[in-house]
């Protein structure tokens, strides 16, 4: 198996103009595989629908990743060797797994955490290199005040930043604001310096480590990349001072909107404007200066890099999974006690089966505090078949008041009813919509029926708003040609 490294230097050389054959013979690894690598159009994370052969060593690893980390503030002579780590673990932890096995860890340790000498800050700043750095500031989310975390990228050579809000200073959450910022510019920095405290990796003692996602996500992108030392803010001092002013004018005073991602569309344009004055030093405009970052940037690939992290984990008894220890994400209770693949994005959380079936996605939980996000959706699926639990049911809890007071008010059919359109039409336009409709249904009078509630869903989720009549409307008639067209009831 290549290392990610190797095959962002394949890709590389081939960018620069160097034959497969070449290629080969500098990193010694075949031709074919060189080919292979080099026409590799999308390098993002795969669902892992296989699950890994546990090991015996899959306990004692973050013990011997704190003893090697420690080694690298000890003097190299009286450093752990592969033997020595062997040997303390059978004697102080009663390990009966092989040497071979704690030997071939320790290598592969070794070789991940090997820093490279084009990783080191280069103080010359030239056209198209770029750096990275977060900030907070304090944003009004549909009317609550959240402090959020602003990922600046700023261009030294023309003073522009760009900044993009997220809740969290994840690896997922730098790789999808550089994704957003590679798309508005239309290309790639050839060089990127990030903070040592961003979420994609880190210098101590002089070795870069990088995340996993990271490193698939730059070999995608082609840029090469470096860590500022600890306490070192004047190696990046650009971003630095850029992080100050995008939160002085661009978030004073505290912005308010109701939907991040919406939000974070407009403030890339919003970035730009901020960037159409007078270079602080140069006396040229920023923008006009900035064209010549855009001519030196590197070609966007042909395929969108998907900024998501897998993990594995077993569903409780419930068929809930809980991530970062603390937020907890429903699926269907069928999936109870399973073991289920869990793709942690910046803003969603989706999960799988084994298999790698889609089953619901979430929007994903931040924070110390623990949180729980509920799909209604696959509870309704059993509450249809076992209507009795409506009182105590998660649904009921997760509708508006009005659309519970009439169901609460229903008969057992008129209640089965109102259960099974709101099931149809969520699976049809998504919760929202379908609670939207329903409770439309309500306040006009009309008939509970899912080809009324289905045509006011497909409005709202197309963003044109639910449709409202002077009189009560009744469109039972509909359900005819609803049932003609393969729809169902039941």
């Amino acid at each position: 198996m290549i290392k990610m490294p190797v095959i962002q230097d394949i890709r590389q050389m081939h960018r620069d103009g160097m034959s497969i054959a070449e290629i080969s013979r500098k990193t010694n690894v075949s031709e074919p595989t060189v080919r292979k690598y080099v026409r590799m159009e999308d390098l993002s994370p795969k669902v892992p629908a296989k699950r890994r052969v546990p090991s015996m060593l899959d306990d004692y690893t973050p013990l011997i990743d704190k003893w090697l980390e420690e080694d690298r503030r000890n003097w190299h002579k009286q450093r752990h060797t592969a033997q020595r780590v062997f040997e303390r673990l059978v004697a102080e932890h009663g390990f009966e797994g092989s040497y071979s096995t704690v030997q071939r860890y320790v290598k592969r340790y070794r070789e991940e955490h090997k820093g490279s000498a084009s990783q080191y800050l280069d103080q010359d700043w030239p056209p198209g290199e770029m750096q990275v750095d977060f900030g907070q500031a304090d944003f009004r989310i549909v009317g609550v005040r959240t402090r959020m975390h602003d990922l600046v990228c700023a261009f030294p050579f023309s003073n522009v930043g760009l900044a993009q809000v997220f809740y969290g200073e994840t690896a997922e959450c730098v790789c999808e604001g550089l994704i957003a910022v590679f798309e508005h510019i239309r290309g790639v920095p050839r060089k990127i310096v990030f903070d040592n405290a961003t979420g994609v990796g880190r210098k101590i003692c002089g070795v870069i480590s990088t995340s996993k996602l990271f490193s698939a996500f730059a070999a995608h992108y082609g840029f090469s990349y470096a860590f500022c030392n600890p306490n070192a803010g004047h190696e990046k001092g650009s971003v630095e001072n850029k992080v100050g002013a995008i939160r002085r004018s661009l978030f004073v005073p505290i912005p308010q909107f109701d939907n991040v991602r919406r939000y974070n569309r407009r403030l890339l344009d919003m970035s730009m404007r901020h960037s159409d004055k007078p270079h602080y030093r140069k006396g040229e405009s920023q923008l006009a200066l900035f064209e010549e970052d855009c001519f030196a940037l590197s070609p966007l690939p042909d395929s969108r890099f998907a900024a998501v992290s897998y993990t594995r984990h077993k569903a409780d008894k419930y068929g809930n999974v809980v991530l970062d220890g603390r937020h907890r994400y429903s699926t269907d209770p069928a999936y109870a006690n399973c073991r289920l693949i869990v793709g942690a994005g910046a803003f969603d959380v989706d999960i799988y089966d084994s298999e790698g079936t889609h089953i619901v996605t979430h929007v994903r939980g931040w924070g110390d505090k623990p949180t729980e996000s509920i799909d209604p959706v696959s509870q309704l699926a059993l509450l249809c078949r076992k209507p009795g639990g409506w009182h105590e049911s998660r649904v009921r809890s997760a509708l508006p008041d009005d659309v519970r007071r009439w169901i609460d008010d229903a008969d057992a059919a008129g209640r089965g009813k109102a259960l099974r359109v709101l099931r149809d039409v969520a699976n049809e336009s998504g919760w929202g919509p379908a609670v939207t409709a329903v409770s439309s249904i309500i306040g006009t009078g009309g008939s509970m029926d899912r080809a009324t509630a289905s045509i006011l869903a497909a409005s709202e989720a197309n963003g044109r708003g639910v449709v409202t009549y002077d009189e009560p409307v009744d469109m039972a008639a509909y359900d005819g040609v609803f049932a003609m067209m393969g729809g169902s009831h039941a």
